[in-house]
Order: structure tokens, then sequence, then C-alpha cells
């Protein structure tokens, strides 16, 4: 399982951000998938997660700004931030669950600043 990420970049505090994060094994249905955000000297903290059967949990720092979503006709699971903080500022993983596999994305930067 290869997971590739796509979005992320600076943008200003209030804004939006998009990330998406394609699979390349069809088991994708199966799987439960997360976002992740580590700084630097922290440990991973939970974005989001969505099963396979769509029950959806945020971390407290995401709750009613970020949506988790996923497609599994196109593999992809997504991330919509909205109402962008300087404290969301972080690297950002997609994490796939299926079982004892686990596999990460190559993470992508997210910069809010203005």
């Amino acid at each position: 399982v290869h997971l590739v990420q796509s979005g992320g970049g600076l943008v200003q505090p209030g804004g939006s951000l998009k990330l998406s994060c394609q699979a390349n094994d069809d088991h994708f249905v199966r799987a439960s998938l997360a976002w992740y955000r580590q700084t630097p000297g922290l440990e991973h903290d939970l974005v989001a997660y969505i099963t396979d059967s769509g029950d959806i949990a945020y971390g407290a720092s995401a709750k009613g700004r970020f949506t988790i979503s996923r497609d599994d006709s196109e593999m992809t699971v997504s991330l919509q931030m909205n109402n962008l903080k300087p404290e969301d500022s972080a690297t950002y993983y997609c994490q796939w669950t299926l079982g004892m596999q686990e596999v990460w994305g190559q993470g992508t930067q997210v910069i809010v600043s203005s």
C-alpha cells in the first residue's frame, strides 16, 4: 500500500485548504483512514478519522472547522479545513489502518500565517 498526499501550503488565518490522500490498493474500501498532524518536538495529534462504514470522529482542535471524507471509488480520503488558525500550522499525515497493517502518507506541510 502506498499513500500519496496532495494539497497543503500557505494560507492566511481564516482561510481554507483541502488535503487529499490517494491510495493504490483496492482494499481501501475496508480500511479505516485518518489524518494526523505533527509539530516539531510533539507527538502525532489525531485530527480526524473515518472508518470503512463511514463512522467519523474529530480531534478537539478540528471539531466544527474540519471535515473528513472518503471516496472509495477514487481510493481517496480528504480533509477540508476551514477557518484555519495559526495553531493549525503543522505537517499533516494521512494514515491507513486495516487489521495489523498501518501505512502513512509522506506528509504535507500546512502553514497558517498572515
